[in-house]
């Protein structure tokens, strides 16, 4: 299914590590047509590091999709009645935010639009990084591939030689996941090489 007309929810959770790589991604579904409605978690907003400084995401993300964040539990709650997004995607989606999702907690606005949109039974895309995907986190990741509506970008380990429970999404499978998740489909593989291991 193509994007143009759609609307997408693109939640940003605090893989920082993670931000420069999805920034690509978020403006290919608005070149294909789609309106793009950041999500972003506390994190993402206060926290500047290595990666970047916090401010200069905000801007990037406000350059590319033309629209106000949503940084708040309360901005992020009318997304379930007026049933506004036809996807919903999380990427980065860490670790602690699997866990939350999986047991449902919802204390970000990312968690809440996420919620809002199961509640509407509408598709809900991950795009995993977290460094304990095949540790504790494990169960969770599991837990929520067997939900309803929830669709993968597919993932691999990203280091297994340093970080052996690490996982990633390979972000530039986003835009065709998210095509497959709105006919209902999750784009296969799933688990794919993230990179190919050096010895």
């Amino acid at each position: 299914m193509k994007l143009q007309g759609k609307t997408i929810g693109f939640g940003l959770t605090g893989s920082h590590c993670t931000f420069e790589e999805v920034m690509p991604e978020m403006q290919k579904l608005k070149d294909a047509g789609a309106r793009v409605i950041p999500i972003v978690t506390h994190t993402l907003l206060t926290t500047d590091t290595k990666f970047g400084k916090a401010d200069d995401w905000v801007a990037k993300i406000k350059e590319i999709t033309g629209e106000e964040i949503i940084d708040s539990l309360v901005k992020a709650e009318p997304l379930g009645p007026s049933k506004l997004l036809d996807v919903m995607l999380i990427a980065p989606m860490t670790g602690n935010s699997t866990s939350k999702l999986a047991n449902a907690l919802t204390d970000s606005p990312v968690l809440m639009a996420a919620k809002a949109q199961m509640r509407n039974l509408k598709p809900v895309v991950l795009a995993i990084s977290t460094n304990d995907g095949l540790g504790l986190n494990a169960a969770n990741v599991a837990k929520l591939m067997s939900a309803k509506n929830i669709y993968f970008v597919p993932f691999g380990q990203d280091a297994p030689d340093k970080k052996p429970n690490s996982l990633v999404a390979r972000m530039e499978l986003i835009k065709e996941t998210c095509e497959n998740a709105l006919e209902g489909r999750q784009l296969q593989p799933m688990i794919v090489e993230k990179y190919r291991y050096m010895q």
